[in-house]
């Protein structure tokens, strides 16, 4: 019999319903899908690509000077400071600090720290928002480099899978090194590396204690905890305090740390650590230096992190200073603005570099470089064509030139002072400027002509040789300061050029372009000493200066450049805009500012009054001269000079302007030779100018002592004397020139004007084109041809026989 409690005993069983095979088969494999998938994730996520936490940034440029002074930090290409700076290059000061305020258990979690997470959902969860942050470094760097979002969930989730995406990929340290050059610290400041910089003035690892406290706090609020430069902030002070307070409670539960120890209070009051006393930079922007210098090799190579320059900063400030003064002495008289460069002519190496007299001074246009601005040079030219006429036998410093009013074709050059000085040295008309010299040696030289010249010098010309013509010595092409100096520095360098040097290390600054012989380098810089000093009027070649000056057509540039010791100055002062200034006389403007630098240099023991010498091996030689006529002296000459030449190419002749003649006794009047006997004469040395240079010496009533005329009857021997005298120099119209005449009475472009110069004795001369007679004059006078359009052979014959021809072609100007 059954037992009828037995159903209690019994379990229920529902009935078997039989799967389908399909279906079991399905839920079989799903099941396995299921089971590998967090395998599958597993594996993806091992094998992801490393995130590139800094690739593609934009950095900023470090910018030295010449002693690892820091010049300028650079904008990155979004307008950041911002610059990479190695774990290892960071003060271990501010690394521990900034783990301390950030991430205490930043070497122990793998991205995500479990526990702040869940303080932090417990807060959240209780409604207490802002309690209890969870975000580690490693999601910090995450939110700054993706730029995310992580004020949502969703966004609070991709920042922590980027966190362990990081995690799996870089070491702890690559990761801590990485946020140290992303984090912000006011303004557009990122990372340690710049802000150590900007605001101490430092690299990151020579950061004290509490500069690092200091700056560890910034990043968790930046905007309101930027420091700043003219006060206190009240809430980066707080937050200093009370990191430095929870430092030293943690000193103290450690037995005491270096850091702990460094921003402990020094007594029981905990507001002994002032912030306020860490010394806080201005912000950059406010204390440029060099600003002009450091654009400049900062745009060279933009890729490049760091640039040590060869400036040098005691220098720069004191060209700055003196700029500054300068100005604001002067403003009074138009002076606004200036420009000038000190270079080191041994290495080639730019020491200071000043483009204008206040970078951020729009009423000056003060971010326009001056030294790379094109400008008129004035006379500054001028030592060129000089050292070029030394090379090409035209001249040595005692040549006796011509200043007087000479027309080269069109062109009428004047002097600055309107006046002309008449004879003169080389020399003397370098020194003194005088425009008609120079021109005369510009228009003479050729292989190089001064074109030429002054291509092969590194000056960026334009136009064709011809647009220029002969203006170019008197300012009529453009040039740059940098191109100034060069010229100059060849001068130095015993005339070769090289290449300006504005970075370290550099190439060695040797060999280079010859633009000049060591000969004519030398004698071009010793005629420069002969320049004198603005202030007090001595020769600067005295004191080791060897300077030019130059005055711009308009008075719109007054220039001064100086060779001394080791060193080339340039300076500039003028507007950017071009307005003149009766002021802007180089000698008198731009002099004494060269000469205050130079000053300045001395009294601070970094320049030394140093004459230049010969250069070794010189192929120069140093003999007396006729004080008066620059040629080699004979008997008759008896006021002498010493002076250079160079053996071989300078124009090196005996003296034709003191000669000794026959003299009769009782007449005074000259006689060829005392061959009869019949009366007594005497010998005595007078002096032969030519009629060109005697007329001038009568201008300027300095009288010569001048043969007297022949006496009657002596014609026989002034037939002998005329077939060894000189004949006239025709010089105008110049030999194998072309000129352009306007017919029909323009007496400017419609005349040619014959003039010739002759020995002291010829009175008169007589001028004929081809057989035609056009007409005499004296031997002083010009004679005006008005010429139909042709080709001439212009004869000048003198009254003792001597003739000289000049070939010439006219053509008709055309009409406008």
């Amino acid at each position: 019999m059954r037992d009828p409690g037995a159903w209690l005993h019994t379990p229920y069983t529902k009935p078997f319903r039989r799967r389908s095979p399909v279906i079991a088969d399905f839920f079989k494999r799903l099941g396995l899908a299921l089971a590998f998938i967090p395998l599958l994730l597993a594996t993806g996520w091992f094998f992801l690509p490393a995130p590139p936490p800094l690739d593609g940034l934009s950095w900023s440029q470090r910018v030295l000077d010449r002693d690892g002074h820091l010049l300028r930090l650079t904008l990155s290409a979004d307008d950041k400071y911002r610059l990479p700076t190695p774990l290892a290059q960071i003060a271990p000061e501010l690394v521990n600090a900034t783990l301390t305020h950030e991430d205490q258990h930043f070497w122990k979690h793998p991205g995500i720290n479990p526990v702040a997470v869940l303080r932090a959902a417990w807060h959240l969860g209780l409604g207490q928002r802002g309690r209890g942050g969870a975000s580690t470094i490693t999601m910090q760097l995450a939110r700054l480099r993706y730029g995310l979002h992580t004020r949502t969930a969703r966004g609070k989730l991709l920042q922590m899978w980027r966190a362990l995406e990081i995690e799996r990929h870089y070491t702890k340290a690559q990761i801590l090194e990485h946020y140290l050059d992303l984090a912000p610290y006011g303004r557009n400041i990122e990372g340690v590396g710049a802000a150590s910089l900007l605001y101490f003035g430092k690299p990151a690892s020579a950061l004290t204690a509490h500069e690092a406290i200091a700056l560890s706090v910034v990043p968790q609020s930046p905007t309101r905890r930027t420091p700043r430069a003219e006060s206190a902030n009240p809430a980066l002070t707080a937050a200093s305090h009370r990191l430095a307070a929870r430092l030293c409670s943690l000193a103290d539960a450690r037995q005491g740390s270096d850091l702990a120890e460094a921003g402990r209070p020094s007594s029981s009051d905990s507001d002994a650590f002032d912030v306020d006393t860490v010394p806080i930079r201005p912000h950059l922007t406010r204390d440029f230096v060099a600003p002009h210098f450091v654009l400049r090799v900062a745009r060279r190579d933009p890729t490049q992190r760091e640039i040590t320059t060869t400036l040098d900063r005691d220098l720069q400030r004191l060209l700055e200073r003196r700029i500054a003064a300068y100005v604001d002495a002067n403003r009074r008289l138009g002076v606004s603005n200036a420009a000038a460069m000190l270079i080191d002519t041994r290495t080639m190496e730019v020491l200071a570099q000043a483009g204008s007299a206040a970078f951020f001074d729009p009423a000056i246009s003060g971010q326009v470089d001056g030294t790379r601005s094109r400008r008129s040079p004035g006379s500054t030219l001028k030592p060129f064509i000089y050292a070029a006429a030394m090379d090409q036998g035209l001249i040595h410093p005692l040549t006796m030139l011509t200043d007087a009013p000479r027309r080269f074709g069109g062109y009428n050059p004047e002097n600055f002072d309107g006046d002309f000085a008449g004879p003169i040295h080389a020399t003397d008309a370098l020194a003194r400027s005088r425009n008609v010299p120079a021109v005369a040696l510009a228009a003479q030289l050729t292989h190089p002509t001064f074109y030429q010249l002054l291509r092969k010098g590194g000056v960026a010309l334009p136009h064709e040789e011809s647009y220029y013509g002969l203006a170019l010595p008197l300012g009529g092409g453009e040039v740059t300061m940098e191109e100034l100096v060069r010229l100059y520095a060849a001068l130095a360098n015993g005339g070769r050029l090289r290449p300006l040097q504005r970075t370290l290390p550099h190439p060695p600054s040797e060999g280079g372009t010859r633009l000049v012989s060591p000969e004519a380098a030398f004698l071009a810089l010793e005629m420069l000493g002969h320049v004198p000093r603005p202030d007090i009027g001595t020769e600067a070649g005295a004191d080791g200066i060897y300077w030019k000056t130059g005055t711009s057509m308009g008075f719109r540039d007054a220039w001064s450049i100086g060779v001394f010791d080791h060193f080339v100055l340039a300076v500039w002062i003028g507007n950017f805009d071009g307005r003149r200034c009766a002021t802007f006389v180089g000698r008198t403007c731009a002099g004494p500012l060269l000469f205050q630098i130079i000053d300045t240099l001395r009294t601070q023991g970094r320049a030394h009054p140093r004459p230049i010498q010969p250069p070794t091996g010189a192929n120069l030689q140093r003999v007396e001269f006729c004080a008066e006529s620059g040629q080699l002296p004979t008997a008759a000459c008896h006021h002498r000079v010493t002076g250079w030449f160079i053996p071989g190419v300078s124009p090196i002749t005996p003296c034709e302007v003191h000669r000794e003649i026959l003299v009769d006794a009782e007449t005074g009047l000259r006689v060829p030779s005392d061959d009869d006997g019949t009366r007594e004469v005497r010998r005595a040395v007078y002096e032969f100018w030519p009629s060109d240079l005697l007329a001038l010496f009568e201008r300027a009533g300095l009288p010569r002592r001048r043969p007297p005329p022949f006496a009657p009857g002596a014609e026989g021997g002034v037939e002998t004397l005329a077939r060894t005298g000189k004949p006239p120099q025709i010089t105008c119209p110049a030999n194998g020139q072309t000129y352009a005449v306007r017919p029909g009475g323009d007496h400017a472009t419609g005349t040619i004007s014959l003039q010739a110069r002759s020995e002291a004795d010829v009175v008169r001369l007589y001028w004929f084109a081809g057989k035609a007679f056009l007409g005499a004059t004296s031997a002083r006078e010009t004679l005006p041809w008005r010429p139909a359009p042709g080709k001439y052979h212009i004869v000048a014959l003198d009254d003792r026989g001597r003739s000289s021809t000049s070939t010439v072609t006219v053509q008709a100007a055309g009409v406008e």
